[in-house]
């Protein structure tokens, strides 16, 4: 992809004959053109040259955009110098010149002939006099914008033509046929038959104030249009501006301002309080508050420790402290917000395609109606001035450039709002269709839960406190490298709780853990581990059941031969998930989870979340076919953020990455949440439907616009005659009027929910009783979700598949599996095995059913096992 700054547009047939003339370059597969920011993107193998010579041949100028620069911020300088208003300081002088003259014009025009104001005694009754000073003053401010004649007129050569022709031409007319009239005045002079009144009349045929008006109007409406149109890029604008120019670097123990293209990875850099952060770095020293709404939207500051994660443009509020630069350049995640946003406004909306097809023909069709109006008018035998007077108003009053800017101006605007709030859209597209959004298919780990487990539950046995209990958990986990472990020991570190000397630790794989402390032995692990070494009264085990059917485990601590109690860890869905989906569902959207956890933890977590279908034991490689099955029943949006959810990414008509995900998810998404939050997800489609409205609210207005006056211009309305200078003062305005409902996008409350309602399209219902489904999994990416218990279903799938792709299915017997995130470890493990395609790993069943294509050595299945830290006891074919 290739980029170029085009000059020399100025309206939507400008945008649309330049892509037209690049289009027919050989070696272009594709090209946009972009009339608001006055950038083209294009496609394909063709030289520069080849480009830019078909740009210079349609009437236009063109450069690259500065891309081969060294250094990302000369880059970034270069993006804004894009993005630069050039034209309204040029346009505001044009005006005022044109102001100035145009004073004097209209006070002989309309003050002296019309209310007699008084004029030099030279003047006075010269009827000829006051002619030539009309001409000689309307010359002028035609000089003061001969770039309308001069854009126009090269349109109309290179026969393509715009709407300056449109200008040029109505302009032009109204100045011949008033240079016309001067000369019978001239005539009459000269015969010496001139007298007052036959003077007067043919002065009241004189339309050099209209050929001056026309053109200091329009500039009127292309200043404010331009005014308006660089507010439409402020978002972009003043994300630039936050990027950082300097960073102080800990060199040999001395810190040392450089450029910020000298930061290299690795590199120390210092942050002092009310600097902000130049680079992607990981914190090794000191701790702060991190205002992060540069990135995320989120004016609330983020506490920050060492080994936590800093991100460049991000604001230091408190606190000295060092960092390792670990991303830099146009690698940080700030340069690649400003990426996005910047390659989304040179992207075209689908939308767009209908006011191009208009705009491509608009101009020439308004050309050959305006004569045919000249016509008309002549052959009904009204006056050549009267026919003039409405061909003139038709081209004059037409309006191209309302269309053409009806959809980038909110698409624009609307990406703005989105980058503001942490919401990138990548493309226009993407920002057009996520409203249309009918299915959400979510994933579990990471995007409606923690991704981290978290303790939920502390249940003391009786007459045992807290502290005994957490004691003994915090010592024996503190030496285990266990996810379970990991909760177990935050708890205990936010409570100031922290291990004691333990003694003859050992760990019992698949069971729990061992060790002596003050003298006693201590233990922890699953229900079956600790009931087998004492005895657990039956309501403590009930309630371990319980916690586990709500998809937490339940791990049992005791001491000696005495039961201490159990603390629950589970991966907890986040605040904003359960509202997060019910806002969607109140948008008329339905909404399922995708997993790949056995049937109870993901209807535990699917029932707290309150979706409306839950799909378990969904393998990587299947994600994508579930999507493509729901896509059957309408537009779906996928919300994930690992690499496993990639393809599915892909698949889906709109991919959403959660921004802490991965750099792959990321890549493959259509959306990206920098806030991590699901509530933004919604926040999301709400924004694209506020802007698709905005669009259909823009296009109406320049449809309507058209529709309706140029009629009236060409005086199909009886009893209204509308003179050329009216004309140019509506089409002034039009295009203005669009730029300024766009900004009201600015006004949108994304994230307030008490207006959403249901679009007239829903999904297809599903035929699916059950809520819950389990997802059989199959060789490229086939697969089908079957109602739970429906053994037949499951065994006819695999039957159906084993024949079709000579597959062979293995359950592994396994031991020291305890939750999910055991299973996840045994899973990845098996399926880097060379032969194994797939594997679904059961804690609860000790399992794990492996799909393989070839035969595979036991020894390997066994070395992958116990690689992932869990203990193979056989396999069963």
């Amino acid at each position: 992809m290739k980029q170029y700054i085009v000059s020399g547009m100025t309206c939507a047939s400008c945008q649309s004959h330049v892509e037209k003339a690049v289009a027919k370059v050989p070696g272009v597969n594709s090209v946009t053109v972009s009339l608001l920011t006055n950038t083209m993107v294009v496609d394909g193998n063709a030289d520069d040259a080849v480009i830019i010579k078909a740009v210079e041949d349609a009437g236009y100028g063109a450069r690259p955009k500065e891309e081969a620069v060294q250094h990302a911020s000369a880059k970034l300088e270069a993006e804004e110098d894009a993005l630069k208003d050039r034209e309204t300081p040029k346009l505001k002088k044009r005006l005022l010149w044109s102001a100035i003259f145009l004073v004097f014009l209209m006070y002989i025009t309309m003050g002296h002939n019309m209310l007699n104001w008084p004029v030099p005694s030279f003047l006075n009754h010269n009827h000829l006099g006051l002619a030539l000073t009309q001409m000689l003053l309307a010359i002028v401010i035609m000089i003061i914008n001969k770039a309308f004649f001069i854009s126009g007129f090269k349109s109309l050569v290179h026969l393509a033509p715009n709407m300056d022709a449109l200008v040029a031409l109505g302009s032009s007319a109204s100045f011949g046929w008033s240079l016309y009239v001067l000369y019978e005045m001239t005539v009459l002079v000269t015969n010496g038959t001139a007298n007052a009144d036959l003077m007067a009349l043919y002065h009241d045929q004189l339309y050099f104030e209209s050929a001056a008006m026309i053109v200091a109007l329009i500039t009127v409406g292309k200043t404010l249009e331009s005014i308006s149109k660089g507010k439409t890029t402020d978002a972009l604008k003043n994300l630039m501006k936050m990027a950082p120019k300097t960073a102080v670097l800990l060199k040999d123990g001395k810190e040392v301002s450089v450029n910020i293209d000298e930061v290299a990875i690795g590199d120390i850099f210092v942050v002092r309080p009310g600097e902000s952060v130049p680079v992607d770095g990981i914190l090794i020293e000191g701790s702060s508050a991190v205002d992060e709404s540069a990135l995320t939207g989120e004016s609330i500051p983020v506490d920050k420790n060492v080994n936590d994660s800093v991100s460049a443009a991000t604001m230091n509020q408190s606190g000295y402290f060092q960092a390792r630069a670990v991303r830099v350049g146009e690698d940080t995640a700030f340069a690649q917000i400003i990426q996005m946003v910047s390659d989304a406004a040179g992207t075209k909306a689908p939308i767009a395609r209908i006011a191009d097809r208009v705009s491509g023909v608009f101009v020439p069709a308004v050309i050959g109606l305006s004569l045919l109006v000249l016509v008309i008018y002549l052959f009904l035998g009204e006056t050549m001035a009267y026919a003039l007077e409405r061909a003139i108003s038709v081209l004059v009053i037409s309006c191209p450039c309302a269309l053409g800017l009806a959809t980038p101006v909110a698409i624009m605007v609307g990406n703005g709002v989105g980058a503001k709030n942490g919401i990138l859209f990548k493309t226009s597209e993407a920002l057009e269709n996520t409203g249309h959004t009918q299915i959400v298919a979510l994933d579990k780990t990471g995007t409606i839960t923690a991704g981290k487990p978290e303790v939920t539950d502390i249940r003391t046995a009786d007459g045992i406190s807290l502290d005994e209990l957490l004691q003994t958990a915090v010592t024996l986990e503190n030496q285990s490298e266990h996810p379970l472990a990991k909760a177990v020991l935050k708890y205990a570190s936010d409570n100031d709780m922290h291990a004691e000397k333990i003694e003859d630790f050992t760990i019992h794989a698949g069971n729990g853990l061992e060790g002596k402390s003050h003298g006693e032995t201590i233990y922890g692990g699953s229900v079956t581990y600790i009931t087998s070494l004492m005895d657990v009264p039956q309501k403590y085990i009930e309630e371990s059941e319980k916690a586990a059917a709500d998809g937490k485990t339940p791990l049992f601590f005791g001491k000696g031969n005495q039961y201490l109690g159990m603390i629950a860890v589970a991966d907890v869905i986040k605040a904003d998930s359960a509202q997060a989906i019910a806002e969607m569902q109140k948008m008329g959207i339905e909404v399922v989870m995708l997993t790949g956890d056995n049937e109870r933890t993901a209807r535990a977590i699917g029932m707290q979340a309150g979706v409306d279908r839950i799909i378990a034991g969904v393998l990587p490689d299947g994600k994508e076919a579930v999507i493509a099955e729901l896509q059957k029943r309408g537009r779906v949006t996928m919300i994930g953020d690992g690499i496993n959810d990639a393809p599915a990414l892909t698949q889906a008509d709109i991919g959403m990455a959660i921004g802490a995900g991965t750099d792959v998810a990321i890549d493959s998404a259509d959306v990206v949440l920098m806030n991590s939050k699901l509530g933004d997800a919604a926040a999301a489609i709400r924004l694209s439907r506020a802007s698709l409205r905005n669009i259909h609210e823009n296009l109406f207005w320049a449809f309507a616009y058209n529709i309706i006056l140029i009629p009236m211009a060409a005086g199909l309305y009886p009893g209204i005659q509308m003179n050329p200078m009216w004309g140019a003062a509506a089409m002034s305005l039009s295009s203005f009027t669009v730029c300024m409902n766009a900004l009201r996008l600015n006004l949108v409350k994304i994230h307030d929910a008490s207006h959403d309602h249901a679009l007239h399209e829903k999904a297809l219902p599903d035929t699916t009783e059950e809520k819950v489904t389990v997802a059989v999994n199959a060789v490229n990416g086939n697969q089908t979700a079957c109602p739970i218990g429906d053994a037949s279903c499951n065994t006819n799938v695999i039957n159906d598949k084993k024949e079709e792709e000579n597959e062979m299915t293995e359950t592994v017997k396994i031991e020291g599996m305890m939750c999910m995130m055991c299973e996840k470890h045994v899973k990845e493990g098996l399926e880097a095995v060379d032969g194994i395609t797939s594997a679904v790993a059961s804690h609860d069943n000790g399992t794990a059913v492996i799909t393989t294509t070839k035969d595979v050595a036991e020894a390997d299945i066994k070395k992958a096992v116990e690689d992932a830290g869990y203990k193979f006891v056989s396999i069963e074919k």
